[in-house]
């Protein structure tokens, strides 16, 4: 009896490198791997979308279409090249318009895509309706998704087999068109009984011959079970991926899943073993100058609580090293799990996963509820669609007043459609406003990427990868400063950096409070440490209290930096694309 194929997607070069990189990997470092693993037999990859769009231009200073330009000549012309598409937000984490939606189908059919995997966090159909049309329209397959999860404990309503029938008998009965469909579990957290019910409701619901994938991450560490569950129940394909890519955060490594299936009736793509281990033998010296963040090679026991996908787990942390608070990490995991049960049973994956992390990291900085991220906010007020159940009422009547938003039922993309800032002719006029060449690219670049698009194609982004020697290099500088509290009051402490027996203190200075602070130093402070994005105020500007004087950029969010009180402005310490830390004085007044 012939051996049941089973097509294998390799998803090192996109959710490998988001998973376990943050996404920040230079194309020209990877391209020996790429040569290695099509000599190795992969003819399937996942080579872009998803946040591998946005951080080439936010991190990499490169051009997303030229990267995927270059995939396609190097895997030749008949390989399957598949992308992330995250319904009508195409690759940002707002929402797009229907000119928009379109143009993203155009431009990746354009630069050697084959196929779009497409979903929406909220399992919300009418935000997959247009984008799977555009999808076709420009000769593209469909990979329709169903996302999933496991609900914390003592949490129903959504997430169970019954559930994704629902959405899958609504996919069917809308005609929304697609050539196969994925069961998408980015946080790795359904169990592997689940994931078998699920397949099999979903192989006796879905036309025969329908090609059913699953996706899922080893996070939680119950990946390669899931699989081993979705192969017995009959599923088509899966997603591995290469070491040092693999595991962790990521996909199961493509060595480990062919071991598990050994003795059994399934041929895993046709891959040879030895092949398989020079392919990722090469991938590991590709990548060893990496910084390999510890995080993204463990299994989170607590990931189940808080369900964190992995492509955003490292993202974050990513830049909460980046602005020197890897240390609140654990309490925002912690905070994910009430944000999770009051937001509605969205799917933890981007943007929704996002937003939870937002909304979660902003609990821990400000305190529980004090201030609604935006895309949360709106999120549970219903400008992304309808989510799976109702939200907190208490969070949702928050959410309008902090935001001064009505909830709303319309469509997502209606919305969309109402906004000028996602009107084409308005990114044109942006364009034209900096002088820039006005193309379809430029035009989506812009759209996805706001102001992050346009110094790149100004020529003023900047890398910002971690390499060892950069990570050491910056762990020098800002990693031995502390903040410690002892009986309430604040000091900064800075220690000597190396590695010894011995700490040695080599500096304490005594922080006042805020209030005191800003009345003695005449000090307007960063409340939060992040990257001065916008500054609003000149030298001699009058302010008011509470006026908002500096935006700063913190986990893909805008903080708002407030005067605390009245006074002209005398001098400004910093300057836009600053790195500054948690109470440092931005701005001083002049003295009465």
């Amino acid at each position: 009896m012939a051996k049941k194929f089973i097509d294998v997607m390799d998803t090192s070069f996109r959710d490998g490198f988001q998973s376990v990189y943050g996404a920040r990997i230079l194309t020209k470092d990877f391209l020996p791997a790429l040569e290695a693993a099509k000599e190795a037999g992969i003819n399937h990859f996942e080579f872009g979308g998803g946040a591998r769009f946005q951080s080439l231009y936010f991190y990499l200073n490169e051009n997303a279409f030229d990267m995927m330009d270059k995939f396609r000549s190097i895997v030749g012309k008949d390989a399957n090249l598949q992308t992330l598409a995250r319904g009508i937000n195409t690759i940002a984490l707002d929402t797009g318009s229907r000119e928009l939606v379109e143009l993203h189908a155009k431009l990746f059919a354009k630069h050697g895509t084959t196929t779009i995997r497409n979903f929406d966090a909220l399992n919300d159909i009418n935000n997959l309706k247009f984008s799977a049309e555009c999808i076709i329209k420009y000769g593209l397959k469909h990979e329709i998704c169903i996302t999933l999860m496991d609900l914390p404990p003592h949490c129903y309503g959504a997430h169970d087999v019954s559930f994704y029938e629902k959405i899958l008998k609504e996919i069917l009965l809308s005609e929304i068109p697609f050539h196969s469909i994925c069961f998408k579990d980015a946080s790795g957290t359904s169990n592997p009984n689940k994931i078998y019910e699920t397949i099999k409701m979903a192989k006796r619901v879905l036309p025969l011959n329908t090609h059913v994938r699953l996706h899922t991450h080893e996070t939680a560490g119950v990946s390669v079970a899931c699989y081993l569950a979705a192969l017995e129940a009959g599923v088509d394909g899966i997603d591995l991926a290469a070491a040092p890519v693999s595991g962790g955060t990521s996909q199961p490594d493509i060595l480990t899943m062919m071991h598990a299936l050994k003795g059994k009736n399934y041929d895993l793509g046709g891959l040879n073993e030895e092949k398989i281990l020079v392919y990722e033998e090469t991938l590991k010296e590709c990548l060893k100058d990496y910084f390999l963040p510890p995080e993204a090679s463990r299994v989170n026991p607590l990931i189940p609580f808080s369900p964190m996908p992995g492509g955003a787990l490292t993202s974050n942390t990513q830049m909460m090293r980046d602005n020197n608070i890897l240390d609140r990490f654990p309490e925002v995991i912690n905070a994910m799990r009430e944000v999770v049960e009051k937001g509605g049973f969205g799917t933890s994956v981007t943007p929704v996963s996002q937003f939870y992390f937002q909304q979660a990291f902003n609990n821990v900085i400000f305190g529980p509820w004090k201030k609604i991220a935006e895309g949360y906010g709106k999120m549970v007020l219903g400008y992304f669609g309808k989510t799976p159940v109702k939200p907190n009422d208490e969070v949702v009547k928050l959410a309008a007043e902090q935001l001064k938003l009505e909830p709303t039922e319309e469509l997502a993309i209606d919305l969309a459609d109402k906004d000028e800032t996602k009107k084409i002719s308005y990114i044109k006029s942006l364009l034209e406003k900096e002088n820039i060449e006005i193309n379809e690219e430029n035009i989506f670049i812009v759209a996805t990427c706001k102001e992050k698009g346009i110094s790149f194609l100004k020529g003023e982004a900047k890398i910002n990868i971690r390499k060892n020697d950069l990570a050491a290099s910056k762990q020098n500088i800002d990693e031995n400063h502390f903040t410690v509290k002892v009986n309430g009051n604040k000091y900064f402490v800075e220690v000597n950096s190396g590695f010894d027996d011995k700490i040695e203190i080599k500096n304490i200075e005594k922080v006042e409070n805020n209030i005191q602070n800003a009345n003695s130093i005449q000090g307007i402070q960063a409340p939060i440490s992040g990257s001065l994005f916008k500054i609003h105020i000149n030298e001699n500007s009058e302010v008011k209290s509470g006026q908002v004087v500096a935006i700063l950029e913190a986990m893909k969010m805008e903080i708002e930096v407030n005067a605390p009180k009245d006074g002209v402005i005398e001098k400004i310490n910093v300057k836009v694309g600053d790195s500054v830390s948690e109470g440092q004085i931005i701005a001083i007044y002049k003295n009465n």
